[in-house]
This record gives C-alpha cells, structure tokens and sequence, in this order.
C-alpha cells in the first residue's frame, strides 16, 4: 500500500542521514508492507561498493526510487516488492548470492548498506513492537 508522500516531506526526507533514512525506510515498508527497488530491462538493479561487493537497492516509495533513475539506472523504473515476499524469498536469495542490500540512496548521497538478514531482523522486531 503506498503512502502519500507530499513535497515537503519528499524534500525534508531526502536530506535525512543515511541513518535517518534508513530508520525512516524501516517504519515505511512495516506500514506499507511493501519494499520498491528498481526495475531495468534486465531485471532488478545492482550496485557496487567501493571494494567490489554487490548490493540491492531499496528505497520506501517510488517516487524516491524515480529520483534515483539517473546514469547507470536510466530507463528503470519503480517497482514494488511485497514485504512478505521481500523477507521469504529475496532475503535468503540475496544471502545466498553474497550481496547487500544498499536502503534508501538519494542522488550523490551516502546510504546503509547491511546485510539481507540485518534488515529482515529490523523489519521483524519493527513489525513486532507495532503489532504484537
């Protein structure tokens, strides 16, 4: 279920910390029960950090998806994830595969980059608090 995301608070969001956005990233796909990446004509996108390692890029709505279509991702376009499908197949398939997951970049800013099994426990122990 997406949210409505205004233009204010798209603008105050997106100079959060890394952090921040990712704390805020967290509430969001619990409330929303969906994650949004990415979509290229070859599938979902990746990234590279500075070493080499691959990573997934996720962001809680896709118009902050959107603003990241820029350079390598030109041409993709949002897609949702449902959050019980993010947590069942794509966390173990990214474990498996050895990449991150890189949560909520912004253009020319830095973001989280954790584990597939470190989000899964934030979202878990979110979901946990707030519904029982």
């Amino acid at each position: 279920m997406e949210y409505q995301l205004n233009a204010a608070e798209f603008a105050a969001v997106t100079k959060l910390s890394a952090q921040e956005r990712y704390e805020y990233a967290i509430e969001r796909f619990v409330d929303g029960k969906e994650i949004w990446s990415l979509r290229g004509t070859d599938g979902f996108v990746l990234a590279t950090d500075d070493v080499g390692g691959e990573f997934a890029p996720i962001w809680p709505h896709p118009r902050f998806a959107a603003a990241c279509a820029i350079d390598a991702w030109s041409g993709s376009t949002p897609e949702a994830i449902p959050l019980d499908k993010w947590l069942e197949r794509w966390t173990p398939g990214l474990t498996q595969d050895g990449r991150k997951v890189g949560v909520f970049p912004v253009p020319g800013g830095q973001h989280a980059v954790v584990t597939p099994e470190e989000l899964a426990a934030d979202i878990r122990a979110l979901d946990e608090e707030e519904n029982g």
